[in-house]
């Protein structure tokens, strides 16, 4: 791998990297997609629903370790990806066996699956297939739910049914999946014929939707992040992004603007920027001038156990949306009492959030510094070309995080859950040869003398 990966770098070395390697962290392109990926993963999961909703659904406790754990393990995924298959691809340039990659074709992603059916042949093909299908499912099947949910209750039951039922609200959230399922149909098919391919989406959307990172970020931390002022941001965050991606677009290709010129490196890493800059500079200054003092009492009320539908007296709907930056909780909360899975009172502990919240934070801060500066920087200015053994350690740790985090998403889930897992199985064990006799029963406390 070695060798073949020494060759490509004479015959065909890359502009930006020390000696023109593929074996190096020296990478000027590979910095400025390092800064836009950043970006955009801030942006795209702080405006994921999906991420919200499992994170409002989860208990407290184990909400903030299972996403510690999950990211620790989702990274893995690309590294290795980008170690293995990804230097496959450039290591079999010229094999016979191997397709002739067009920039088209890396910017759709086709490196991973050409160097899997190189090296496999049709199982190598067939199983990136069936990893891809896995992926794409997955993720499709969460955005579906989060944007089924926002439509249903956020839309149709706050503005156009607030009475409706539960069968209504039944149907409306099936409806909308399938009217989302249609929209995002759509836009494959127009993103596809007009060439837009999947690498220039991914390093576009920090410009689109990188403007509402720190306004959501402050929203759910800050008490006196204010409300407008947040709006604002994002707004004029996302125009900011967007000139500046056209204005760099623009200037650095002699005023043609189509999707190849918009789609480089400098013009991207500029829309990036200026969004997210942009969006958290007015954030903070509008909140620092005209700040708000938000009781986060109110959010904790939503998964507070026992709590019946209200309606305060002398505060209208109108009062609440104007006074809601002065502690003024909604007119309407919805009664939960009967409804099991809540969070138990003592998840609501004060304390506990306030620690888990410390843990959270002080963690996130530790990986940023070590995953970003630490680790890659040094190499980066070092300009070091990996030897034999260079290598051979970066693929081998590689494989070994791989390993964990399979342990973390697959096999530590069973053992933490192996009490459930028990009285489950028991149940059907109980169902199947006596008689329907494992059907659960809720323990019921005795009264105290």
């Amino acid at each position: 791998m070695h060798e073949l990966l020494s060759a490509a770098s004479e015959s065909a070395p890359i502009d930006g990297n020390a000696g023109g390697s593929y074996l190096t962290m020296r990478s000027r392109n590979g910095l400025i997609f390092g800064v836009i990926n950043i970006i955009g993963n801030f942006a795209t999961v702080f405006n994921d629903q999906a991420y919200w909703q499992r994170a409002i659904a989860s208990r407290p406790a184990s909400c903030v370790k299972a996403y510690l754990l999950g990211g620790l393990a989702w990274f893995a995924i690309p590294f290795t990806f980008a170690t293995t298959l990804g230097l496959a691809a450039v290591a079999l340039r010229g094999d016979p066996d191997m397709r002739v990659l067009l920039p088209a074709d890396v910017s759709a992603g086709l490196p991973a699956p050409a160097a899997a059916a190189a090296l496999l042949g049709q199982a190598g093909a067939a199983v990136m297939l069936v990893l891809l299908f896995l992926a794409v499912t997955s993720a499709t099947s969460a955005e579906l739910i989060a944007v089924s949910s926002i439509l249903t209750y956020d839309v149709y039951k706050r503005y156009i049914n607030p009475h409706a039922t539960e069968g209504q609200i039944l149907r409306v959230s099936h409806y909308m999946v399938v009217v989302y399922a249609l929209i995002m149909s759509i836009a494959g098919l127009i993103f596809f014929y007009i060439g837009v391919s999947m690498g220039w989406l991914y390093t576009f959307m920090g410009v689109v939707l990188g403007s509402a990172v720190v306004p959501i970020a402050l929203c759910v931390t800050w008490k006196k992040a204010n409300k407008w002022g947040c709006i604002v941001a994002v707004v004029g965050g996302f125009l900011a992004g967007i000139v500046a991606w056209l204005v760099t677009t623009s200037t650095l290709n002699g005023s043609v603007i189509n999707v190849t010129t918009s789609g480089g490196d400098y013009e991207m890493l500029a829309g990036n920027l200026a969004s997210i800059g942009t969006g958290g500079i007015i954030a903070v200054v509008w909140s620092l001038v005209s700040p708000a003092d938000f009781d986060f009492e109110i959010t904790r009320a939503i998964n507070a156990p026992h709590h019946h539908t209200t309606s305060p007296p002398n505060v209208s709907i109108e009062k609440a949306d104007d006074e809601d930056d002065k502690k003024v909780p909604s007119a309407e909360v919805e009664s939960v009492s009967d409804v099991g899975g809540l969070t138990e009172e003592t998840d609501l502990d004060p304390v506990e959030l306030n620690k888990a919240f410390k843990f959270a934070a002080w963690s996130s801060l530790a990986l940023l510094i070590i995953m970003i500066f630490i680790i890659p920087l040094p190499l980066f200015f070092a300009q070091t070309i990996f030897g034999v053994r260079g290598l051979e350690a970066w693929v081998i740790i590689g494989i070994i995080w791989v390993f964990c985090s399979c342990f973390a998403v697959v096999l530590y889930p069973l053992w933490e859950s192996r009490q459930a897992l028990h009285m489950v199985s028991r149940g059907i064990l109980k169902d199947i040869f006596g008689g329907g006799s494992g059907k659960y029963v809720e323990p019921v406390e005795k009264p105290s003398v």
